[in-house]
């Protein structure tokens, strides 16, 4: 690593120091010296030393049980550093993610040189709206506990990094940053039990209490600055453009974990979180607000006996307490199955905290004290805005198909046939008579079957659910205007009154093609348009349409789609919002936020952004209060850029030469994945994907359902399994052979223009210089040898040479001699970890080998050990898993 990056180096090194001398301490000198031998063996390797290489293999083939559990726990913790170290590294002073407030500036000053108008940019900033959904997805390895272990460790190192340390505070902070280290190699790394639904939806809220507390706040402060200094503009103090989404507790489609009471347990659990937060947040007002002067509104909000009080602020915040405390205590008595009457003064809507905060506020300003009203106070208000009492409102997500079951029970005990068989016309003429009519339609006394009480179940909660608490209704798997016609139907069957948006995902490609037909259909009924008041969210889903399609068809349907979309919902004047359902790995549509928002056709963010933030995600991009200002600022200057100069609409012919590639693509993925009689038994074989099941990753089964192929597998788990082996076949299948066919027809030239001057394609193309960058074909032909039927490994032969030939023709493509070769930062922080992942890597393949010799899991040990190796590479490999 070169000198700009000597800091991260030099931390890397002091937590591999520490980490050595807690494994001497646990487990003795022998351990330590030959967990030493190995990373030497793995760093003489990665230079191209061959006998280094050999010696390794065999060194780890001989190794006992214990050991190689030994040395594997040391490899997954020395990678977790190497991620605290790069994580702090990006926040510092010296580090990339820190320059992210700057991309603000460079735009500012960008549109200034253009002269756009005050106007203009305070109208896109007033426009601007970005809402984040976490979601529970299983690939966060991380137990909470080392999560929490490895942000102290972060903490210290901010600490460390200053030049003017007394000896003695350097002393201090070394003596705990050793405390921290040993504590994680103390800790077991794999949870044992699988978590909860409402386990994950506290894993979420903590996300909120420690780091996006804090961080919105810092990130509506930096916000607010640069447009002060650019444009002598303020952010409104109402007007805050993120928002918080969670699928955790909402999310049902397929998962039969989450349930009503599920959902309106974890609806409750937020608010009391919320409750507790704003309490902590009011008790600083108490002691902050000590002034005298006020406006008679402040007096209006005081009882009659605290209207002469000399300190009128802090009263008004005592008030609040009280009235949060009595909230807290009603809300803790609902969570214990306590039947209570509800107290009179206890706080629902947000505009009731809002209200008599923003009233001082205003009293504040008018009194010559904007200092003080734009110091804690203002955060609070802001945290309204963007938090409230709900803490984070939740989707409901499920499957179309459940709805037609449940509509087809319901039809059967009415003696109208089976919903089930009718054609779409006739769903779609019984679902809108229903929908018009007056009459109920649940029949009385009627006991429906467990799933379908299921349903109605849900329905009611969300109606019993408060204004602000439901951000939408997600159907998976919509093919068919009928499936967004039926969760209305039955919504109102339950007597829902308030309206629930209902976004429709469509996520295969063919459900991509089709979704302007569907969308058109659908806009084409005058009671449908009335219903949706004149806003509609779609969402795009990446995960399936990749898994189904291969990337390069995927991202193609995925543009296309939204095009056309926006073209519709202008013709019919309807603001559109469309939902990205990207995962954090290139193979779920992952990829660089500012590079991936600007590759968005143009257009396709004018509605805002909303896009999941899933699993490790979540944290590498979320999780401390400075990422999050980083990652906030990316995000608002990608879609004000977006918006304000957006990218050129593709040529005809780049969009013909797209058409033609995609279909090539997708014809070379499913090949593979779909035609080759011997595919599954080779990916199942040669991946830990049955291992993978029985990590306790998340609350969500593994597969839709039991038995089948890939078909039955869901999106995460199929490319996780490929990226632990290292060859990431999801994420690059069929693209380098489209963009080889091109070449060889002359269009080479054609490619490079659209490369340069295309940011869609230029985005594809680099996600594809990542993955390749993480790929490691002689790891994954050493998985093959040690665990693969070699009748099969001619399979293997072909996917590594076409990864080969891949590179070459990117690289033609991109006209650089290595691969990201325009991004250092990405490429030193792979170069780093590859000498770690490596020995895992192997480890890995011999656990798996000595794994499938037993039965029923009967060796605690080598499973454990192949449990942490999963860990331990998901934690190398970031945004690839």
């Amino acid at each position: 690593m070169n000198n700009q990056y000597s800091s991260m180096r030099s931390n890397v090194n002091m937590l591999g120091t520490l980490l050595g001398n807690a494994i001497k301490r646990a487990t003795g000198n022998e351990t330590f010296d030959l967990v030493e031998k190995i990373r030497n063996l793995s760093k003489s390797a990665q230079q191209g030393n061959t006998q280094a290489h050999n010696e390794l293999l065999k060194l780890i083939e001989n190794l006992n049980d214990d050991d190689l559990l030994h040395v594997a726990r040391a490899f997954n913790q020395f990678l977790n550093l190497v991620n605290t170290a790069a994580e702090y590294y990006g926040i510092s002073p010296h580090g990339e993610a820190s320059s992210s407030p700057k991309k603000m500036t460079e735009l500012f000053s960008t549109l200034k040189n253009l002269n756009f108008s005050n106007q203009t940019i305070t109208e896109a900033i007033n426009e601007l709206s970005i809402e984040l959904v976490l979601t529970a997805h299983p690939t966060e390895i991380n137990r909470r506990t080392m999560i929490n272990t490895y942000t102290a460790i972060n903490n210290c190192l901010s600490q460390l990094d200053h030049d003017d340390l007394a000896d003695y505070e350097i002393e201090r902070i070394m003596r705990r940053l050793k405390q921290l280290v040993c504590q994680a190699w103390y800790t077991d790394e794999i949870r044992k039990k699988r978590p909860t639904p409402i386990d994950e939806a506290k894993w979420g809220f903590s996300v909120i209490e420690d780091s996006l507390w804090e961080g919105v706040p810092l990130f509506l402060r930096e916000l607010n600055d640069q447009l002060v200094d650019a444009f002598d503009e303020q952010l409104p103090v109402d007007h805050v453009p993120i928002k918080f989404t969670s699928w955790m507790g909402g999310d049902r489609d397929g998962n039969p974990n989450v349930t009503a009471k599920v959902t309106e347990k974890v609806m409750l659990q937020a608010r009391l979180k919320a409750i507790e937060l704003f309490l902590a947040d009011i008790q600083i007002l108490v002691r902050e607000l000590s002034m005298t002067e006020c406006s008679d509104s402040v007096i209006d909000l005081l009882d009659e006996k605290n209207k002469t009080v000399s300190e009128p602020y802090r009263a008004v915040m005592k008030q609040l307490r009280t009235r949060l405390i009595n909230t807290h205590n009603y809300i803790e008595a609902l969570l214990n199955n306590e039947r209570v009457l509800p107290p009179s003064d206890i706080l629902i809507k947000n505009e009731q905290l809002w209200m008599p905060l923003y009233t001082c506020y205003e009293s504040l300003i008018d009194h010559g004290m904007s200092t003080i009203a734009h110091g804690p106070l203002l955060d609070t208000l802001r945290r309204i805005k963007s938090f409230g009492l709900q803490l984070v409102r939740l989707d409901i997500r499920q499957d179309s198909s459940m709805h037609t079951e449940a509509l087809d029970a319901l039809t059967k005990e009415l003696n109208l046939g089976s919903y089930a068989k009718w054609t779409e016309q006739e769903k779609q003429a019984f679902l809108l008579t229903e929908l018009q009519s007056n009459r109920p339609l649940l029949p009385y006394n009627w006991q429906p079957d467990q799933m379908v009480q299921e349903v109605l179940d849900t329905c009611r909660v969300i109606k019993k659910a408060g204004e602000e608490s439901i951000a939408s209704y997600v159907i998976s798997m919509a093919k068919a205007p009928s499936d967004i016609l039926a969760v209305y139907l039955l919504l109102k069957i339950v007597d829902c009154q308030k309206y629930i948006p209902v976004a429709p995902l469509f996520e295969t490609l063919e459900d991509l093609n089709n979704a302007k037909s569907v969308m058109q259909k659908l806009l084409d009924i005058p009671w449908y348009r009335d219903k949706i008041q004149g806003k509609q969210m779609v969402m795009i889903g990446y995960s399936d349409s990749a898994k189904d399609a291969g990337t390069l068809a995927a991202s193609w349907a995925q543009y296309r789609s939204q095009e056309e979309l926006v073209s519709l919902f202008e013709k019919y004047d309807t603001n559109l919002v469309l939902f990205h359902g990207r995962g954090g790995s290139i193979g779920r549509g992952g990829a660089p936020a500012h590079a991936a928002l600007l590759s968005q056709p143009p257009g396709s963010l004018k509605g805002g952004l909303r896009v999941t933030e899933q699993g490790e995600m979540i944290r590498f991009k979320l999780g401390l209060p400075e990422v999050a200002l980083s990652s906030l600022m990316l995000y608002t200057s990608a879609i004000l850029q977006a918006n304000l100069l957006p990218p050129p609409a593709p040529k005809q012919e780049w969009r013909n030469i797209m058409d033609e590639m995609s279909e090539i693509s997708c014809n070379c993925y499913r090949s593979y994945v779909r035609e080759r009689a011997e595919f599954v038994d080779y990916f199942r074989a040669v991946t830990p994907e049955a291992e993978l099941g029985r990590l306790p990753l998340g609350s969500r089964p593994q597969k839709r359902r039991t038995g089948g192929g890939i078909e039955s597998l869901r999106a995460i788990p199929w490319i996780f399994a490929w990226t632990q082996n290292r060859l990431m076949v999801p994420s690059w299948l069929g693209a380098g052979s489209a963009l080889r066919v091109a070449i060889e027809e002359g269009k080479q030239n054609l490619l490079k223009e659209m490369y340069h001057n295309w940011p869609f394609f230029n985005a594809r193309l680099g996600m594809l210089e990542m993955v390749y960058a993480k790929a490691a074909p002689n790891i994954h032909e050493y998985y093959e040898q040690r665990l693969v039927d070699p009748a099969l490994w001619p399979l293997g032969e072909e996917l590594r040479s076409l990864l080969t030939q891949d590179i070459n023709t990117v690289l033609t493509v991109t006209d650089d001699i290595s691969l990201m070769a325009d991004l250092p930062w990405i490429a030193q922080s792979v170069a780093l970890r590859n000498t770690y992942i490596e020995p895992l890597n192997l480890l890995q393949a011999e656990l798996l080998s000595r794994s499938r010799k037993y039965s029923d899991n009967e060796n605690i040990i080598v499973e454990q050990g192949l449990m942490i190796t999963i860990s331990g590479i998901a934690a190398g490999m970031r945004n690839s898993g």
